[in-house]
């Protein structure tokens, strides 16, 4: 396999970097330098693993105001949000900190005359298919947990944001971390496929749309590899009554428009309470109008483009097909460039929505939101489930019992109460329907990464 791949800018659509394709050699390397490493690092203590994961940490903060401005470039984030560096120390904090206590062997109530338990071995070399949306957090929920449980890495970054692999390599360099047990590699999707159905992958994680994630599973069908997906999107909120309005109206819009609204977490669909709708669509469409569209490098801007100018479109198109059926555009920004076939567009607030309308059942994955009204919580409820997906769902009350009720019916991975489009590393990251299969983070996303051995001694 030869030929490059080249990353263009969101900014102004120039090639602002290309890798040559690896060869079908330098894979087999990879994976064979891997599983030989592997005996090694396996006797290496969990304490002293986490050692190595918190140099790799340091080495990439070292890195981040590159980093910074290399996103933006990448895929469009504006630099003053300073890449992903809270939310990355945070999860790699968290797992080295779980790792001992989530590893460690389990022993059953004592049985005279025998000695049982069951250790959590890793299993084997775990790849790891990242997409380009949150490009460093996205890879470290599997690749630090994956490496901290023993196994070796294989990352394929996504196309878009190939220096990602590229930052993450050098920064395991760093932290002298053995060789061979991190690879990132340029893969075609020929070569990705071939790898993953040659049966030397033990584990994959993909993290992308539906179409990849089936893509992915026929792939690997045959070969007994585990899988962790985590796949589309359209993650509602309902605002009840009795909330607190203001701290809605602000949370809800950032959840909605950070990163273009490019968030696997992001929300895609409000419903809120007939009495307190007008109120809070008027407040969530000011604050939208706030939001300065331009280029990411510029400190002002406050949203950059989208990725690609295809995603636009679609998210373009949504909107087109939504006012068609009756939708209400409250915002119409002008903003220079917002034309189609351009990355930029200006955010858009949809009123008079309905289940009939694309915009409130397919992925948009971009910086629009339908909002609806509903009577109560029971048909709140019913309209949360009517979705293909379910990653996670936001419930805006002061009473905190009513939203573990209502929670506890809505089909999701992940519930919040006053607060949206954020991962706690300390919990589970999961999703239900089509949104995937599989859990990452949490003491739980070590599961996934080793495999259960028992241990059943008898004194003679």
């Amino acid at each position: 396999m030869s030929g490059n791949v080249k990353i263009i800018s969101p900014i102004d659509g120039s090639v602002y970097a290309e890798r040559p394709i690896a060869s079908d050699a330098e894979i087999g390397a990879a994976v064979s330098a891997a599983r030989a490493v592997l005996p090694e690092w396996r006797r290496v203590a969990v304490a002293e693993r986490g050692r190595y994961m918190l140099a790799f940490l340091d080495a990439l903060l070292a890195m981040n105001d590159d980093v910074t401005v290399e996103l933006a470039w990448q895929m469009g984030r504006p630099v003053r949000y300073g890449g992903e560096k809270g939310a990355l120390e945070e999860r790699i904090r968290a797992m080295a900190a779980l790792a001992e206590e989530a590893l460690k062997p389990y022993t059953p109530p004592a049985k005279d005359g025998f000695r049982r338990y069951i250790a959590r071995e890793p299993v084997g070399i775990v790849m790891v298919i990242a997409p380009w949306n949150y490009p460093y957090l996205t890879a470290i929920n599997t690749i630090v947990p994956g490496l901290l449980a023993g196994n070796a890495v294989i990352l394929k970054h996504a196309a878009q944001t190939l220096l990602v692999g590229e930052r993450i390599a050098e920064a395991f360099r760093r932290a002298g971390l053995p060789k061979g047990l991190f690879a990132n590699l340029v893969m075609s999707h020929e070569q990705t496929e071939k790898l993953l159905g040659s049966g030397k992958i033990d584990h994959v994680n993909f993290t992308g749309s539906v179409a990849g994630g089936r893509a992915i599973e026929r792939a690997i069908a045959g070969t007994f590899a585990s899988i962790g997906l985590e796949l589309g999107g359209k993650d509602p909120a309902y605002v009840r009554a009795d909330a607190k309005l203001d701290h809605a109206i602000e949370n809800l819009v950032d959840g909605t428009f950070y990163n273009s609204g490019q968030c696997c977490c992001g929300v895609e669909r409000i419903y809120v309470d007939g009495r307190v709708f007008d109120d809070f669509v008027e407040g969530f469409a000011d604050l939208t109008r706030k939001y300065v569209v331009g280029n990411p490098l510029d400190a002002s801007t406050t949203l950059g483009p989208m990725a690609r100018a295809s995603f636009a479109d679609t998210v373009r198109g949504q909107i087109a097909e939504a006012r068609r059926k009756g939708a209400t555009a409250l915002i119409n920004m002008k903003v220079e460039g917002d034309r189609p076939g351009s990355p930029y567009l200006a955010p858009e607030v949809l009123a008079n929505v309905n289940h009939q309308m694309e915009v409130m059942r397919e992925e948009s994955f971009g910086p629009v939101v339908g909002i609806m009204k509903v009577r109560d919580d029971e048909e709140a409820i019913t309209l949360m489930n009517d979705s293909p997906y379910g990653l996670t769902a936001s419930i805006w009350t002061r009473d905190a019992d009513r939203a573990a009720e209502i929670g506890s019916l809505v089909e999701t991975g992940t519930v919040y109460m006053n607060r949206c489009d954020y991962l706690d590393p300390q919990l589970t990251w999961t999703g239900v329907k089509d949104t995937g299969h599989g859990a990452a983070l949490s003491k739980y996303g070590f599961d996934a990464l080793t495999q259960p051995k028992s241990f059943h001694l008898r004194d003679v």
